[in-house]
């Protein structure tokens, strides 16, 4: 495989894109909806997901914490695959691409927009550089929750609504939780190399028993929140039972992933990637038939 695609990390893009959609979609049936916007918001939450995937392959290359003894997928400065500077430089284009892009966002939702967007450049810088790397003092969930979850959905339904909702608040935080939990995988699958390099993560903070259950935690209450904004008639109910529908996969990650460890972890980076997607698509669509 192309070493530029490994390092964008294509497994992890739905994380980006399955909030944005949700966040769009909650905005559908107003007047003044664009699908410029719409377009432009997706591209530009992609563009930072794949900068924070490659800030990640440099800075834990500069910093020791990925070694030889790496069991996850392979970074490509680790591994030789593509030069430190080439990766970096990578990394600031994807950077300077998403605020090119992002400036269309900032002249259509105003100074909100202009906040959101320098704490996400600076969230992904400081996620593993910086003083303070976020994913090395347990914060990367966090952080995921924040960015991939509030941010992303509230944001993107302001820039269509000039306005937030309820709604948009309680989809932000259901998806935030589902992109903490793919954050969750990568840093229980780390847990021996990530001690070993003095990263403490919250996985390695809690140890691999309550990684897991807290994995088991992030997926499920997802689906906690939908039943309860449809009990406060926040949400509707077609798009909340095709929603809810994605509990089965849910249940099923919860499960194996409780038995399993190590590099046997890799691919539930993807399938909990998935589980985002399939959620945001169920509800994206029901709740386009509704309205």
């Amino acid at each position: 495989m192309n070493p530029w695609i490994l390092a964008s990390r294509p497994r992890t893009l739905p994380a980006a894109i399955g909030p944005l959609l949700v966040g769009n979609t909650l905005a559908f049936h107003f007047v003044q909806f664009s699908w410029l916007i719409a377009v432009t918001s997706m591209l530009c939450a992609i563009l930072l997901q794949i900068a924070v995937n490659l800030a990640n392959d440099y800075f834990d290359y500069k910093s020791g914490v990925d070694t030889h003894e790496r069991i996850g997928p392979v970074r490509v400065t680790q591994s030789g695959l593509l030069a430190p500077d080439k990766v970096r430089n990578a990394m600031i284009l994807c950077l300077l691409l998403a605020l090119a892009v992002g400036s269309i966002l900032i002249h259509h939702g105003g100074w909100p927009i202009a906040v959101l967007a320098a704490a996400s450049i600076l969230g992904a810088l400081c996620y593993s550089g910086g003083p303070y790397p976020l994913a090395s003092h347990g914060l990367g969930e966090v952080a995921a929750f924040v960015f991939f979850g509030l941010v992303a959905v509230v944001g993107s339904y302001y820039l269509q609504a000039q306005d937030t909702s309820l709604s948009a608040w309680i989809l932000g935080s259901a998806i935030g939780l589902f992109n903490a939990a793919v954050m969750l995988v990568n840093n229980t699958r780390d847990i021996a190399t990530d001690t070993k390099a003095g990263k403490f993560t919250l996985a390695v903070k809690m140890g691999e028993a309550q990684a897991q259950l807290l994995y088991r935690a992030l997926i499920y209450l997802p689906f906690a929140l939908l039943i309860g904004g449809f009990l406060l008639g926040i949400l509707p109910g077609v798009p909340v039972l095709l929603a809810a529908l994605s509990l089965l996969l849910a249940r099923k990650l919860a499960n194996e992933f409780s038995q399993t460890t190590g590099q046997a972890l890799n691919p539930f980076i993807g399938r909990t990637a998935k589980l985002t997607v399939i959620f945001s698509l169920l509800f994206s669509l029901g709740f386009a038939f509704t309205y």
